[in-house]
């Protein structure tokens, strides 16, 4: 398994945030349709969308920079590529020893529950689940996520545990009050750049996904 220092996921990660420190994007994001706006507060539409996820067990912080760790071992190498032989139908697949860099997404998510936290990184679109690189790391798995709808809150700042509450609990009044929707999960955190962007130019959200009200 790819071991990864502090010091080697901060410089792959600069060369690929590229000029996030002053809050420029060039990561692939979720496509979602706006249903909603008011001020910092959205009703989304999500796209379905792949997530590589990896749960562990800890305080916030902590619990945050070993999964990050996992997944991030993942995308920038420790997986097995898988080819396209075409020399005959149907097409089959073959897994190699060769490994495959996976381009950084954005938002990193989290989420808690009573087992743990659950960090997702979404996969590049150009990915689906059957030749997505296999993980040397067995705590890796995927999901597929169908499309759903969100409430989200945006905010900037330092991610937080405390800043996280806060602003997950205006998002459950803004829910509470709206007529359509009625909340359908737990908070769930996301992350748009890494930690050495200028605080106030981060791009922090809280998602709550929604059901229709009966």
């Amino acid at each position: 398994m790819t071991k990864l220092t502090n010091a080697s996921i901060l410089l792959i990660s600069l060369i690929q945030a590229g000029c996030s420190v002053v809050g420029i994007r060039s990561e692939e994001n979720p496509k979602y349709d706006l249903v909603l706006v008011r001020d910092n507060k959205e009703i989304r539409s999500y796209s379905s969308l792949i997530l590589a996820r990896t749960k562990v067990k800890g305080e916030f912080k902590e619990a945050q920079n070993k999964a990050f760790r996992i997944l991030a071992g993942y995308i920038f190498g420790a997986n097995e590529k898988k080819e396209n032989i075409s020399s005959s139908t149907p097409v089959t697949r073959i897994e190699t020893s060769e490994s495959e860099k996976i381009a950084m997404t954005a938002p990193v998510f989290q989420h808690h529950s009573d087992d743990g936290w659950t960090m997702s990184f979404m996969m590049p679109s150009k990915y689906s689940l059957t030749d997505l690189p296999k993980p040397k790391d067995n705590r890796i798995f995927f999901e597929e996520m169908a499309p759903k709808i969100f409430g989200v809150i945006r905010f900037s700042g330092r991610w937080k545990e405390s800043t996280n509450e806060e602003m997950a609990k205006i998002l459950k009044d803004w829910i509470k009050e709206n007529e359509k929707y009625e909340m359908a999960s737990e908070p769930i955190i996301a992350a748009y750049d890494p930690p050495w962007t200028i605080p106030f130019l981060r791009r922090n959200e809280i998602l709550i996904e929604l059901k229709a009200k009966k």
